[in-house]
């Protein structure tokens, strides 16, 4: 087996987890831009398919807390290595799946697989890069990767579903991923955090079933009714396993959330614009290439290509966004992400058939300025004030709130766009029946700008003082627990 060096230098392990999370990142939106014809080949309706996508988002997201919990004290690079390798062999099951039921399954095990690696490789990164300011300078290229790897899902995926189909979407991991492991372990070092965590299985049992409810009650209330018995018993669940959720974590002694993180206005202000920025850019793509396809009827190859615009813009603002973020702090880039994001779905509120190519491509520009100057902030406004020895558990929350809110927003925006589509003239009814989606973009964008605005003040700053790293005691005597609780301060 081969062993790392003994001091590797910090931008060759930054290179390998961005690696790591370029095929994550591609993972999320790769899948959308075969949708169509997937649709087709496996006869599924508009809901199923939203599911493919859905399922491997939300079950990515639920489980990155455990993940970074589990990473924290088992090890790092062990952590990301079988995640590495539960995501590879996943992926070519995916490319196997014979029906939609179980391509769904298999995207579930994947999403398992890539759990154990999106925050585990960030808090690499944070270990190899101990100075704030230098750390700041690898979470923009981090945030680089992340952001890029997502916009150019749709272009490469276009390129092999026209020429390979649709299941070449996934093999085309399981190269990468072996060659990621023999990496990881070359490059990587070992580490560990100095007081090992208990794992939390009733939260994360809650956080799994909150967020599944919730999400099936968003997808499939259209179609089933928003009265209907199924949506109306799964919207209780939903309120129990919240408030059930809510009172656990108030008690244990180390749980999956831990409340005392919420008590930083950043810090909430970095997990909402990442739920409803990411949620946003989500349903903004997921949308698109449904209209490219459908609607303008392009090949997916043309469909990708024509919203390359969206990567180059992430890929040039990106590592601007980290300079930004190290220079003058988080406001600015947060505020011309939720803008650029708001005014690129304004520009589609009268998206029709034949709209001029002038209008999408200057909604592409856009929305790939904001897609790439959101990811660097969030990451630091989450993770620089925790303690280094709980690393994965806060980089894990930074991501938590990115793949939930990607996951939500394809569910809201297909939630208000499916039932308006006419099954029996879908190209014609389907541009006139996003409009109500990209208003919802429209929104979650000025929401951004708002609470960036709003939770980046010296006031809400101040917060910090009062937040995780300075409540453990206090926190302890008010949860009745026996002496102080570690903090990893």
């Amino acid at each position: 087996m081969l062993r790392p060096r003994r001091a590797s230098h910090p931008c060759l392990v930054l290179a390998i987890c961005c690696l790591s999370l370029l095929i994550v990142g591609i993972d999320n939106t790769i899948l959308t831009i075969g949708l169509p014809r997937l649709q087709q080949d496996l006869h599924a309706s508009f809901s199923s398919a939203q599911w493919t996508v859905n399922a491997y988002q939300l079950v990515l997201g639920a489980f990155l807390l455990t993940a970074g919990a589990t990473a924290d004290r088992w090890g790092r690079r062990l952590t990301l290595q079988v995640g590495l390798g539960l995501f590879t062999f996943a992926s070519a099951l995916c490319a196997a799946a014979p029906t939609i039921g179980w391509l769904i399954g298999f995207r579930v095990v994947q999403a398992l697989g890539a759990s154990m690696m999106n925050p585990v490789a960030m808090a690499i990164v944070t270990q190899a890069y101990p100075d704030p300011r230098r750390r700041a300078h690898a979470f923009g290229v981090w945030s680089g990767v992340y952001g890029l790897s997502m916009a150019i899902g749709p272009v490469l995926g276009g390129v092999l579903v026209q020429h390979a189909g649709w299941r070449s979407i996934f093999w085309v991991n399981v190269p990468i991923g072996i060659a990621a492991i023999v990496l990881c372990a070359w490059v990587i070092p070992e580490s560990k955090a100095a007081t090992r965590r208990r794992f939390d299985k009733t939260g994360q049992v809650l956080v799994v079933s909150t967020l599944t409810a919730l999400t099936y009650v968003i997808i499939e209330g259209g179609a089933l009714g928003w009265t209907s018995r199924p949506i109306l018993m799964l919207s209780l669940v939903t309120i129990a396993c919240t408030a059930a959720l809510v009172r656990w974590e108030s008690r244990v002694p180390e749980p999956v959330l831990d409340p005392a993180f919420f008590r930083s206005a950043p810090f909430v202000g970095g997990i909402l614009i990442a739920l409803i920025g990411m949620g946003g850019a989500a349903g903004y793509l997921w949308v698109m290439t449904f209209y490219l396809q459908t609607s303008r009827s392009l090949s997916p190859a043309a469909a990708g290509v024509m919203m390359l615009p969206i990567a180059l813009m992430v890929l040039v603002t990106a590592p601007l966004s980290g300079r930004l973020v190290a220079r003058h702090g988080p406001r600015v880039p947060l505020v011309i992400s939720g803008l650029a994001i708001a005014v690129a779905a304004l520009l589609l509120s009268r998206l029709h058939q034949h709209t001029a190519p002038v209008v999408l491509l200057a909604s592409f520009v856009l929305l790939g300025l904001g897609f790439g100057m959101l990811n660097a902030p969030i990451t630091n406004v989450t993770v620089a004030g925790m303690p280094r020895s709980q690393a994965g558990v806060a980089s894990a929350l930074a991501s938590t709130g990115r793949q939930v809110g990607q996951a939500f927003g394809v569910a809201v925006v297909g939630a208000v766009v499916i039932p308006r589509i006419d099954l029996d003239s879908v190209a014609t009814s389907l541009a006139t029946a996003t409009r109500p989606g990209w208003w919802v973009v429209t929104a979650a964008g000025v929401v951004v700008a708002a609470v960036a605005i709003a939770t980046t003040t010296r006031r809400a700053g101040g917060a910090r003082s009062s937040g995780p790293l300075a409540s453990g005691p206090r926190r302890c005597r008010r949860r009745r627990l026996r002496g102080p609780r570690h903090t990893g301060a």
